[in-house]
């Protein structure tokens, strides 16, 4: 017989042995769950939608100006409109729109479209004003639809919320040239400036106040006089959700141009789905 010598394995190393299988398939599901988590903060981002969108939207940002054939240059324009509905109609704001045209020589209302020296004027006639909202309705009276832009739910619409404009910033002066601009939605606040003092306070500023106070959307992105009427749309969808309004501007106009404040104002979209609604 061969004696059988006691090797030295203890309750305890035993319990080790067999436990030793588990601690390894721990280990194996810690490194899979490390690997998993390193190939997550590797991955490429998903990609900016904003370029995609600025494509799809710009054939529907036009000039809004007038056209007089005895004038150099025939064609100008002093603000930013863009297309909506069947593409026949054009939004932009209410200041936007010459408040006189020379009929006499012949002037036109309309729109121009395009992009740099590539570009043609559009008669169109004004169908509805509304001054309270700075908004205007125009109506293409020749050629064909532009691409219209949705009109989306503006009272959804949330502080944070990321937004983008384009238009033509200071109008004649950089030419016809699309420019897009990122923004927050920073504030939904109150159309009335706040007064330090009741002696401040006009006839105007007292039926404001008077009345349902009307929401405006306050931007941290930097408009330009040119800007007014500009879309103000998702990035990802281009789904419009205001028009801009005003510039908040700190000292003489001139000054918009060297010291912009970067705040600005938008009308939101529910105001133009009334105006559309008008007949």
């Amino acid at each position: 017989m061969i004696p059988i010598r006691n090797s030295g394995c203890t309750a305890d190393a035993s319990a080790r042995t067999h436990a030793l299988p588990g601690l390894l398939a721990r280990f194996a599901l810690t490194l899979a769950l490390m690997s998993a988590l390193m190939l997550g903060l590797m991955a490429p981002a998903r990609a900016d939608g904003l370029p995609r969108t600025i494509a799809a939207v710009k054939p529907s940002v036009v000039g809004v100006g007038s056209f007089l054939r005895t004038r150099s240059p025939s064609v100008t324009f002093t603000g930013t409109g863009f297309a909506v509905g069947d593409g026949l109609s054009i939004i932009t704001n209410a200041h936007v729109v010459p408040a006189e045209l020379d009929t006499a020589r012949m002037e036109e209302l309309g729109v121009v479209v395009g992009s740099g020296q590539d570009f043609s004027f559009r008669p169109a006639r004004l169908v509805a004003l509304d001054r309270e909202h700075d908004l205007a309705h125009l109506r293409l009276t020749a050629g064909p639809p532009l691409p219209p832009l949705a009109l989306g739910d503006s009272r959804a619409a949330a502080e944070g919320q990321a937004l983008a404009f384009t238009g033509f910033p200071l109008g004649m002066v950089l030419g016809l040239n699309h420019v897009t601009h990122r923004a927050m939605l920073s504030a939904v606040t109150p159309i009335v400036m706040p007064s330090m003092s009741s002696r401040r306070l006009d006839a105007r500023a007292i039926t404001q106040l008077q009345r349902n106070p009307l929401k405006i959307f306050q931007l941290d992105g930097t408009a330009y006089p040119g800007n007014s009427g500009s879309p103000v749309y998702d990035p990802e969808t281009g789904t419009v959700l205001g028009v801009i309004n005003m510039v908040f501007v700190k000292g003489l106009k001139e000054n918009a141009i060297t010291s912009p404040s970067g705040i600005t104002y938008a009308v939101p979209a529910q105001y133009v789905q009334e105006l559309l609604q008008r007949k």
